[in-house]
């Protein structure tokens, strides 16, 4: 699916032996060099010397990618049997992971099995198209919170066993909106999705860190490009 998709992007074709070649390029248990190949602009070389310039997403327009969604998929090795409830996928990548717990159960327990898995010696987040896992958003449909994924120094629970950073998102009037059906209406539209990985996930270099922006800093941001497009003054963040 996702050679399907990177080829009509790409506007190219590739051999069996160039797409394997490609796949052992990008897969990396790197999580922050696997954000980086996914926001900008890559190279390869064909099996004739050549050059190709490519990109794994549509990047100059995040809402014009192909957006899927896979339930319960399982991925088996030897040392390790995994399963996934849903799964978003951009063009053929699964960037955005939801796991899901019944009413009775804290979000909590999502949470730590998403930890227990990227631990997990087998798991796919190092060895598959899973590294470029961007996202994960964990409910029991009346709590709903969201996290980056990150490398493990950056993605556990700390002494108070909390995890760390959280986010719950809200409204403009920073009123919260936790139930599952609600946020997807709001969070998971097609496009509002696409600008949270793209431009409101920031890349903390000197941490090697990916860092999620909150609500009302998003808000804050809009509002001054929305001051500047319309030639309304200048705009400031304090």
């Amino acid at each position: 699916n996702f050679r399907e998709k990177f080829e009509a992007l790409n506007r190219i074709n590739l051999t069996d032996a160039e797409f394997a070649r490609l796949l052992e390029g990008i897969i990396s248990p790197d999580t922050f060099a696997c954000a980086e190949t996914l926001r900008h602009p890559n190279t390869f070389e064909r099996e004739d010397g050549t050059p190709l310039h490519y990109q794994l997403v549509n990047l100059k327009d995040w809402c014009k990618n192909s957006f899927e969604v896979v339930n319960q998929l399982r991925i088996n090795t030897k040392s390790s049997f995994q399963r996934y409830d849903v799964i978003l996928l951009l063009n053929g990548l699964p960037l955005v992971q939801i796991e899901l717990k019944t009413l009775q159960v804290s979000p909590r327990k999502a949470m730590q099995q998403i930890v227990d898995y990227k631990n997990d010696p087998g798991n796919g987040y190092t060895n598959s198209l899973l590294c470029f896992m961007q996202l994960f958003i964990v409910s029991n449909r009346s709590n709903t919170w969201y996290f980056a994924n990150n490398a493990s120094e950056h993605f556990r629970f700390d002494a108070d066993e909390h995890f760390l950073p959280l986010y719950q998102w809200a409204a403009p009037d920073n009123k919260k909106i936790t139930h599952l059906d609600d946020f997807a209406e709001a969070f998971l539209a097609k496009c509002t999705l696409a600008e949270m990985i793209s431009r409101y996930t920031v890349l903390i270099q000197s941490e090697r860190k990916l860092m999620m922006m909150r609500p009302y800093q998003i808000y804050a941001v809009q509002a001054i490009v929305d001051c500047i497009q319309q030639n309304r003054g200048n705009g400031y963040i304090w």
